[in-house]
């Protein structure tokens, strides 16, 4: 068996997005910087495995010392028998986060074990999971973190150069002039649009009545619709959902921040989305985003992976959607050179599409020069807590 002999903690901080950026203003304090967290596995035989997990964006330290936990129950084991790993993991973890860090931690684990076996095996981890379909899927550009028109305008050119017809914007219940002017504006391009409503971190969350009137006071300002409407409630009541897709004739997507398998299937099976959003760096790893693709095919419910975070992440994701016969996965927009620096050319898009990565593993590379460009800053985390910092008023999108 391939044993695994070393588990090794990478916190990296790269530059992201643009200070001017209102997610910036937002949720960074300390400027656009934002850290990441691996888990680099090391077999007896030499080979990597990178993994991810999206708790690091938060709580860096946190996610570190959940490895040093983990540490003791993943040495001198067999790496290719990931049920086990994942078992052992959980027996460790579940008692006191069942759901929440622990998870994400995790993710970071299976990943890595995967890209490992990728390597060793010489193929692609989504080749060890059956087999892709197609050469390439379409993406949606996810961004639209604006607060002024000409922001707006240099995404969706960037949009039309890279031939992508999608693409996601942020709005709250206010926003209806803001939404139905990138709507127009994105029109006239020959872009669809789809909202986030960033309700995952809204505590509390707004009502049925907030999200199915945001949309039809957007549909009241322009006759462009929206594709699709995501995060539009909070994740703590799935029935609402349900009664807001009895409300709108959008699309309801959601599921980005559970974090079991279980439960984003239980919430598929009763009706609460027309689509769901699992990230491989936060549900239990690329295994649990294969068990909601089995579990939503019979429910005729859509599987859109999140692909939010870094490197590992986004890649995890994209071979979970090749494997699993997805139609549509998320580009993430915002400037992030470590993502760019660890993926490479080796998923490539080309009009519009995804090209299906089969490098060896997940397919991304960590040097010490990466390590080096990138040293970790403490300070580079996301709040929750979110700062006002008074974006323009609604008649600034008059058309």
């Amino acid at each position: 068996m391939p044993a695994i002999t070393k588990v090794r903690t990478v916190l990296l901080s790269t530059p992201y997005a643009d200070a001017d950026d209102p997610e910036i203003k937002e949720s960074f304090p300390n400027g656009p910087k934002r850290t990441i967290g691996m888990v680099e596995l090391t077999l007896d035989d030499g080979t990597t495995g990178i993994g991810e997990g999206y708790l690091a964006v938060f709580a860096p330290m946190v996610f570190k010392s959940i490895v040093d936990l983990l540490d003791p129950y993943l040495v001198g084991k067999d790496a290719f028998d990931i049920p086990r790993r994942i078992a052992d993991m959980r027996s460790v973890c579940d008692y006191w986060s069942l759901q929440g860090a622990a998870r994400h931690v995790i993710s970071a684990v299976e990943i890595a074990l995967w890209d490992a076996m990728g390597k060793v095996k010489g193929q692609p981890v989504h080749a060890l999971l059956g087999t892709a379909k197609d050469d390439s899927l379409q993406i949606y550009g996810s961004g639209g973190c604006c607060d002024n028109k000409d922001a707006f305008v240099r995404e969706m050119e960037l949009l039309n150069g890279k031939g992508i017809e999608l693409y996601k914007i942020r709005s709250v219940k206010q926003d209806l002039k803001r939404t139905a002017w990138v709507l127009e504006e994105a029109a006239a391009r020959g872009i669809k649009v789809g909202v986030d409503m960033c309700q995952n971190l809204a505590d509390p969350p707004q009502s049925v009545d907030d999200a199915a009137g945001f949309i039809e006071g957007v549909a009241a300002l322009t006759d462009v619709p929206m594709i699709f409407v995501e995060e539009a409630l909070g994740p703590d009541a799935p029935e609402n959902f349900r009664a807001l897709r009895d409300r709108i004739d959008v699309p309801v997507y959601g599921g980005e921040i559970i974090t079991t398998p279980k439960e984003m299937i239980e919430r598929l099976q009763a009706g609460c989305y027309d689509g769901v959003q699992p990230d491989a760096s936060v549900i239990g790893g690329i295994s649990a985003v294969m068990d909601i693709f089995a579990a939503a095919k019979p429910e005729n419910v859509r599987v859109i992976v999140h692909a939010w975070g870094g490197p590992a992440a986004i890649m995890a994701s994209y071979h979970a959607a090749f494997a699993g016969h997805g139609d549509l996965v998320e580009w993430p927009m915002l400037y992030h050179p470590l993502t760019d620096d660890m993926i490479g050319d080796r998923a490539p898009i080309v009009a519009g599409r995804l090209t299906r990565p089969d490098s060896p593993g997940i397919g991304v590379e960590l040097t010490p020069e990466i390590e080096a460009r990138y040293p970790f800053d403490p300070s580079a985390v996301y709040s929750c807590m979110l700062a006002e910092y008074g974006p323009p008023p609604e008649s600034y999108w008059t058309r």
